[in-house]
């Protein structure tokens, strides 16, 4: 009885095509109306079938819903007893059969194994992805820790910082650093002194102050300082930054990460 029908057993349990078992039986009734009487046997989707196929196929009639199925074994099997023909008792037989050799130690052992494999695998790739993701992980790291570090130099102070040390962290002297800002648009020179525009005012930036400076005659004059904030400091970092220009420990930073040329 080997053969009588068609066995897939790519699954994680051996089917049969409804459709092809309904003609192996001869049975009369089409399909379409045959397979749903079928089911009010009990049989539910899923567990008992698959539903494969559903296209919309002009069968001379009109256009028709076609199904295709597949059917456990198990099913297959009463669908056969069900029929109570000399065909349905050889086919009940073979079905019979076929579960006896799905079910044998070594075909189970041999199921096993190829599940244990596909794990593996998928273990395997799991672990690619996340060595991937690591390594971008490690790069990002690699990439922030100068920053980090001058924020961490910056936010060690709470006090106030004057044009000059800012300028020192990034090899300028305050002319060429104060040339800069005003370059960017973020601030002007107001008589003697550096304000910011518009835009940047009343953010916290700066903090404006009375200085005396001695004169050679003896006398003093006033003069309104402009200083700095550590959140001011903070943004020109982030400004200065967009235009390329990186604070010195930065760079050393970067050079460390990098390797020298």
């Amino acid at each position: 009885m080997n053969g009588l029908i068609q066995i897939n057993y790519e699954g994680e349990q051996p089917r049969v095509s409804g459709r092809e078992l309904h003609a192996a039986l001869g049975i009369e009734t089409p399909y379409h109306k045959w397979f749903p009487r079928m089911c009010e046997y009990g049989f539910t989707a899923g567990r008992d079938y698959l539903v494969t196929d559903k296209n919309v196929r002009n069968l001379g009639g009109g256009p028709q819903s076609v199904m295709e199925h597949e059917l456990s074994i198990s099913m297959a099997k009463e669908l056969c007893m069900i029929q109570r023909s000399e065909i349905g008792r050889k086919f009940r037989q073979y079905f019979i059969q076929v579960e006896e050799a799905w079910n044998t130690p070594e075909l189970v052992m041999a199921r096993a194994l190829q599940m244990a494999n596909r794990t593996v695998e998928q273990l395997k790739q799991q672990n690619s992805t996340l060595a991937a993701q690591l390594e971008d992980r490690e790069k990002e790291i690699s990439q922030l820790q100068p920053k980090a570090r001058y924020m961490d130099y910056v936010l060690q102070s709470k006090s106030l910082v004057l044009t000059t040390q800012i300028a020192k962290d990034y090899g300028m002297s305050a002319v060429s650093f104060n040339r800069k800002l005003n370059d960017m648009g973020i601030q002007f020179r107001a008589g003697t002194q550096w304000v910011l525009y518009a835009k940047y005012q009343n953010k916290g930036y700066t903090s404006s102050r009375t200085i005396l400076i001695p004169l050679s005659n003896g006398t003093t004059e006033t003069k309104m300082q402009t200083e700095w904030t550590q959140k001011g400091r903070l943004f020109l970092y982030e400004q200065l930054k967009a235009e390329g220009i990186l604070p010195l420990m930065e760079k050393e930073g970067e050079t460390v990460a990098g390797g020298s040329e």
